[in-house]
């Protein structure tokens, strides 16, 4: 998580209860160290963020304190809702966890709106548990135009090796595919991220041909669905 996202979420968490919260019980929720929190609480009140309290003890948002709030109407509230839902379809847990950062944040000012459900059925989550590559480290890969060296099972349970330029992940209703520009075919191909039992980041990058290949990309999609690889 990027410091200006954490040093957000930190003031929404302290803004959600009325007690103290320690530095321990911080650094749990954002997944980082304590001395990391006690830095954050620093700078936040550098910047004249009415945070009170000390290590050891813990901290407290003074009360008066707000954030400028979201300018939604009733139905684009649940038009966001509904669509952080169905996040959960995806399965990319880091995608859910953000959805569901941002929902707190949607019911800290909104009413709640738990009569809008939505089925989470759908891609299997990325558990690196059950060998299941991060779908977070494929986003990551497609934004810093990184080259990926995978391992592809396929329907068959065929494996093999390839070096690939990934250049978007397409979420379909049952799985994910990551859209790539395969060295080895030297043409566009889709894995199945369920099926890539491997996945090696490089020290190779394609700067620079992101946003040509995914045009590229883009125009072949308008005449051919994507489809996992076979070969």
């Amino acid at each position: 998580m990027k410091r200006s996202n954490r040093l957000f979420e930190i003031i929404q968490i302290l803004r959600a209860t009325p007690r103290p919260v320690t530095a321990a019980a911080l650094a749990e929720q954002l997944e980082v160290s304590e001395r990391t929190v006690y830095r954050d609480i620093v700078a936040l009140q550098a910047m004249r963020t009415p945070i009170e309290g000390e290590a050891g003890v813990g901290y407290i948002m003074r009360r008066g304190y707000d954030l400028p709030p979201l300018n939604f109407d009733a139905e684009e509230v649940e038009a966001l809702q509904v669509g952080l839902s169905m996040l959960a379809r995806t399965g990319d847990s880091a995608l859910q966890q953000a959805a569901a950062r941002i929902s707190a944040k949607i019911e800290a000012l909104h009413n709640r709106a738990d009569w809008l459900q939505v089925a989470p059925w759908g891609a299997p989550l990325d558990d690196p548990a059950l060998g299941c590559v991060s779908k977070a480290l494929l986003r990551d890969a497609v934004k810093a135009e990184r080259k990926l060296r995978i391992t592809y099972r396929d329907a068959a349970g065929v494996e093999t090796q390839r070096v690939v330029r990934p250049i978007g992940i397409v979420y379909h209703v049952e799985c994910a595919m990551l859209a790539t520009w395969c060295e080895l075919r030297n043409t566009f191909r889709h894995f199945r991220t369920d099926r890539i039992w491997a996945c090696e980041e490089l020290d190779d990058y394609f700067t620079g041909q992101g946003d040509t290949l995914r045009l590229l990309w883009l125009e072949q999609q308008a005449f051919t669905a994507p489809e996992p690889v076979a070969g």
